[in-house]
């Protein structure tokens, strides 16, 4: 059995991606670590550290150490910090969005995306560039921060959560494709189509996509 772990900054994560492997990969093991002072100490630092990029690091070498065939990261603002761990394991190591962004690229050149963390935003942005680039994509990003849903996830107000997320989406309706930017955000998905007319792309959706191909194609490219 495939085995995949999960590591989490925040436990509004954990959640949706367990549910995105119940609809599109059952038969995966999940192990979840979670270290819920990762957020916090990034926006007080205002940056990724050095020392926040060694946890994280760590996390992901001890998630291979206890047999993990594949890793994925589920909090978005650590983009760099994950790209040093793939670097250093033979495991896939996946960061949060990669997989959504490879989607939207496939989806049109004009793609939008609602966040609730600002702290991640920028590092996000950068992720998009960099990736149209490598790909040769003409494509450009709009982001959205959506005020008051990550306030209201933390107070345990879910209905709200979802709600202002809902809200949002028409001031992207111009887009070709609309991201939600983090894995939290995953469980506001049906409300956010049933309000929008173009295609909603989550992140724990993508991720697992692209894991299960990864993992159970005998000629996936693991590099």
């Amino acid at each position: 059995m495939t085995r995949i772990a999960l590591i989490h900054a925040v436990t509004a994560a954990m959640q949706p991606v367990e549910n995105s492997f119940r609809t599109h990969w059952n038969e995966a093991r999940r192990t979840n670590l979670l270290d819920d002072a990762l957020a916090p100490d990034r926006e007080q630092a205002g940056r990724l550290t050095p020392e926040l990029s060694e946890r994280i690091v760590l996390l992901a070498k001890y998630a291979v150490a206890s047999s993990a065939d594949g890793v994925l990261f589920t909090c978005s603002a650590f983009g760099e910090a994950i790209e040093q761990a793939a670097a250093s394991l033979p495991k896939p190591v996946l960061k949060p969005n990669e997989a959504m962004f490879e989607a939207a690229l496939e989806s049109g050149q004009r793609i939008g995306m609602l966040a609730t963390f600002a702290p991640a935003v920028a590092s996000m942005e950068q992720e998009f560039k960099e990736m149209a680039e490598r790909r040769s994509v003409s494509a450009s990003l709009e982001t959205l921060l959506v005020r008051g849903a990550r306030e209201a996830l933390v107070a345990g107000d879910f209905k709200k959560h979802c709600g202002l997320i809902a809200n949002a989406v028409g001031a992207l309706d111009s887009c070709d494709a609309i991201m939600l930017a983090h894995f939290s955000m995953g469980d506001a998905a049906p409300e956010a189509r049933a309000a929008s007319r173009r295609p909603i792309l989550t992140a724990p959706d993508s991720a697992v996509l692209k894991l299960r191909s990864l993992l159970t194609q005998p000629s996936a490219d693991l590099t």
